[in-house]
């Protein structure tokens, strides 16, 4: 579908894939103006100011950053004047209950010798594993990063075809935890690839295996650390936007989406009519049918599917260096099935979770005064069903600290000067995201990639979706590729 020559264009929500939106239809030619709801732009991508810390409050690792360069040099500007990172050499520490301490480098052949070394795999299935994740990718990634799944006519390209017909043999019919135990043949690393599948907030025992897709973008292509932390990369495309043209309200909550016999005519504003030809949402679909969309017919199937799990965050700024720590920490559960088999119940946290710690301050000195750290320590929880969401924290909180303490033998409580709180009712009100779910409907079944709700809408001309709720998922990747797939819906007018 190419679009006539037109004007304006109104982004709902300045969330990543917004920003990515926005910048792309303005160097089209389009007039566009964005409206956000909240003080400050970034989405889940956003950041916390504390007693002389600093935290990323949302996503916290950077992959393929390759698709924010492409923004700036589709704007004709070196992106390494306005946007700078480092690949690193570690893209995360694992701890395990038993004391094993394996280091997750960057460089394949090193993390191989390390993983054989700490745990014992096969070096020769591990280096398997790392291919058949790459041959997954290199077979899918146009159609489901590049495509809308939605269209008959992706199909008509011969790429979208032959990427179609692989699917059965890319692991639709096999978990995510059969295929890793099968061809690794080893606990600690079956563990460290099930890890995976919390990438978009789903369950590696349920979730088909062709999710091992994930780790070819960390091992084989690279962990990155963006300069200023991971929300400049939010204020770089926030300062490519502005140079455009771009037009940001903030604290301007959208409360409609105008449109008359199926056509957008705009949206409104604390009560005004924004005149638009085309609107984005860059919000949780569920949202835009229950808030915006309020007389037009919902998509039941899909407002329905199984949310993806949520994240309860403590920002907590420590008075102490950890020297054995590094710049993203994973501290295993014992019981890795039992852990996801509380997630899939909904109602309580598993006392013995999966802990994630991340220090920016190792990469940014400038996060923490000097002697502290920064810790962003995050376990998955379940999305928000009106649990007593204060009992369960002070739980988490407790089995944290025993966690922590045992694995790292000081009991951290002490040295904690600051903490800042996420949880998932705070999710939803901060960044409009369904039940606090941090990804939209999870991927739990062989078909859920299909399912999401596409980029465009059937039923309202000049309607359109990004981010993380759409296709082709959540994660600032995915958001960045949702963007791209709205543009590719749009002609050049200038």
């Amino acid at each position: 579908m190419c679009l006539s020559e037109s004007q304006k264009v109104v982004v709902v929500g300045a969330g990543v894939g917004g920003l990515a939106t926005a910048i792309r239809l303005s160097i089209k030619g389009y007039s566009v103006e964005v409206f956000e709801s909240n003080s400050y732009i970034g989405g889940k991508l956003s950041q916390i100011e504390c007693n002389n810390f600093r935290f990323d409050a949302g996503p916290s690792l950077f992959t393929m950053p390759e698709l924010v360069d492409e923004l700036f040099e589709l704007a004709n500007k070196n992106p390494r004047k306005y946007f700078n990172y480092l690949k690193l050499q570690e893209c995360c520490r694992y701890f395990y209950p038993d004391g094993t301490i394996l280091r997750g480098y960057s460089d394949v052949h090193k993390f191989v010798e390390e993983a054989a070394k700490q745990t014992g795999v096969n070096p020769e299935k591990v280096k398997k594993h790392l291919k058949k994740s790459s041959y997954i990718y290199n077979s899918t990634a146009f159609l489901f990063l590049e495509s809308s799944l939605h269209k008959f006519k992706s199909y008509l390209s011969l790429r979208v075809l032959k990427s179609f017909f692989k699917l059965p043999f890319l692991g639709l019919f096999s978990s995510m935890h059969k295929r890793n135990a099968k061809v690794l043949n080893n606990e600690k690393m079956t563990q460290l690839f099930d890890r995976y599948a919390t990438y978009n907030g789903s369950n590696p025992y349920l979730a088909p295996s062709i999710l091992n897709i994930i780790p070819h973008l960390e091992f084989n292509k690279g962990a990155f650390f963006p300069k200023g932390g991971m929300y400049s990369i939010a204020l770089s495309l926030f300062n490519l936007a502005t140079s455009l043209g771009v037009e940001f309200n903030l604290n301007s909550k959208v409360s409609r989406i105008i449109e008359n016999k199926a056509q957008v005519l705009g949206v409104e504003v604390n009560g005004k009519h924004v005149k638009a030809n085309y609107v984005v949402c860059n919000l949780d679909i569920h949202f835009v049918y229950k808030k915006l969309l309020q007389s037009f017919k919902k998509p039941i199937k899909i407002l329905n599917q199984e949310r993806s799990s949520s994240a309860l965050i403590f920002y907590w700024g420590i008075n102490k260096i950890f020297d054995n720590l590094d710049l993203h920490n994973i501290f295993f559960s014992e019981d890795y099935k039992q852990e996801f088999e509380y997630l899939r119940q909904g109602q309580k946290i598993y006392d013995d979770p999966t802990i994630y710690v991340n220090i920016t301050s190792k990469k940014q000195k400038s996060d923490a005064p000097k002697g502290c750290e920064n810790w962003f320590v995050m376990i998955n929880v379940p999305s928000n069903n009106g649990q007593d969401w204060d009992n369960l924290i002070f739980l988490a909180r407790q089995s944290i600290h025993r966690k922590l303490f045992k694995q790292l033998g000081i009991n951290i409580e002490p040295h904690i000067l600051t903490e800042e709180i996420l949880e998932p009712r705070t999710i939803e009100s901060k960044t409009a995201s369904y039940q606090g779910s941090l990804y939209g409907s999870a991927s739990n079944n062989k078909m859920a990639a299909f399912f999401r709700h596409s980029n465009f809408s059937n039923d309202i001309r000049g309607l359109y979706f990004c981010g993380g709720s759409v296709h082709p998922g959540g994660g600032i990747p995915l958001a960045l590729s949702s963007a791209k797939i709205v543009d590719s819906f749009f002609k050049k007018i200038n």
